[in-house]
């Protein structure tokens, strides 16, 4: 790739207008991820918005309903968020959700860590959670949290985010960066590496890892270029679909840790970009879809600062889950977003353009994104040292209690360091 970014990139179409990868955004929970941001001299770049969890009415097109973080310490802010929302849940059905929830909180990451093995859908059964817990909730959270559904989303996930929100005052607070993350965020961190003798390339894919037959050890890598690259110590932070396949055989066959990571797969994203003739109703913050095709979105053109336009929106939408959409066309795409759209602006958009027109659009597949966090598969992702003395692992799949995120993936590039 000649972008910096990977999952994060972002690049100009013919209008100069940007394209991202996917639609990111940061909590207060991601202590890595700022210290990242203060390290780098950018903590400025992130546009902090208000504390509120904002999400569609399924049953009354057009309209939201909001969960507002007051400025209590936690948990006490949450509490009354939760309690003080008289829209999406009746009061036996806090009482249930708060009831299965408690031993999270009491029990902390041990409790957490136990439920690994557990769906959603069997926690809530087990807790006996009312179904429109599930259906309010917890459909939304598993689509926003790992792009799937809970009848498949380890409860592990879902409480580690619950658990960070429930315990840190700023937790669920959400910050979108100020512009493209390729240059806002991506270049400085390389010009930061260059700055201290390091080197950053691009375009130089890995084709073979090559190991010293004695040893079993990683003798150096052969690049798509032809060019081989000898070193003390390797640290890949490819995705796990890659490095499964990357991979000497010999490691799987020697070492059952190698082996495992062929039973992590990656879940297929599918990201939206919209722009309107015209500015839409909506937020400066991100909202939660609650359909049965989107995940959340954010109209660009108010959350972010570079986006910005006073009189045409631009959404920016996650289609999830996207495992029977991620081989459609464009087109097809484009136009069940649309059909979902109206639902949530009925009185701005139609299907059928009538209403609010799009100028544009732009969808990017990512048919292998982040490791499905599934239920059962906890157990297969590896610790950032490895049995081969000179060969480490970053990236989010790797063990961290951040799963499958951004300040995961920054601090298993943390923990990977003090291996080496």
């Amino acid at each position: 790739r000649k972008l910096l970014g990977g999952k994060v990139a972002a690049w100009k179409d013919e209008d100069g207008d940007y394209i991202e990868t996917g639609l990111h955004i940061f909590f207060g929970a991601y202590p890595n991820m700022m210290n990242l941001f203060k390290e780098l001299n950018i903590f400025d770049r992130l546009q902090w918005k208000d504390h509120k969890m904002i999400f569609a009415k399924q049953d009354m097109p057009g309209e939201f309903t909001t969960f507002d973080f007051p400025p209590l310490p936690a948990p006490l802010n949450a509490g009354v968020a939760i309690l003080g929302n008289q829209e999406m849940l009746s009061w036996p059905e806090k009482l249930r959700f708060g009831a299965g929830l408690l031993p999270a909180y009491l029990g902390g990451q041990e409790y957490v860590d136990a439920q690994a093995d557990v769906s959603v859908s069997e926690w809530n059964e087990r807790w006996g959670i009312p179904a429109r817990v599930n259906e309010e909730i917890f459909v939304a959270l598993a689509k926003a949290l790992a792009f799937i559904d809970p009848d498949k989303l380890s409860m592990g996930v879902v409480l580690t985010a619950i658990n960070r929100f429930l315990n840190e005052t700023d937790g669920s607070r959400i910050a979108f960066l100020d512009g493209s993350p390729t240059e806002r965020l991506c270049k400085p961190m390389a010009e930061h590496v260059r700055a201290r003798g390091g080197e950053v390339h691009v375009s130089a894919g890995v084709r073979e890892i090559v190991l010293d037959e004695q040893t079993g050890k990683v003798s150096h890598l052969r690049l798509v270029s032809g060019e081989e690259v000898h070193a003390d110590a390797y640290v890949s932070a490819m995705p796990v679909h890659i490095m499964s396949k990357l991979m000497p055989e010999r490691w799987v066959r020697e070492h059952d840790v190698f082996a495992g990571l062929r039973q992590l797969k990656a879940v297929p994203v599918i990201n939206v970009h919209l722009w309107f003739d015209r500015k839409l109703s909506t937020v400066d913050n991100l909202l939660f879809s609650r359909s049965p095709l989107l995940s959340v979105y954010a109209d660009m053109s108010t959350t972010c600062k570079e986006y910005e336009d006073a009189d045409r929106s631009m959404l920016e939408l996650v289609f999830a889950p996207a495992k029977d959409w991620i081989g459609r066309s464009d087109d097809a795409i484009v136009e069940a977003t649309l059909a979902e759209l109206e639902r949530l602006f009925p009185d701005e958009i139609a299907a059928d353009g009538s209403k609010a027109k799009v100028r544009k659009s732009a969808v990017v597949k990512t048919p292998a994104s982040v490791y499905e966090a599934v239920k059962g598969t906890d157990r297969y992702r590896p610790s950032q040292a490895t049995p081969v003395d000179n060969f480490f692992l970053a990236g989010c799949f790797t063990r961290q209690k951040y799963l499958a995120s951004m300040e995961g993936a920054v601090l298993s590039g943390k923990l990977a360091a003090v291996a080496v």
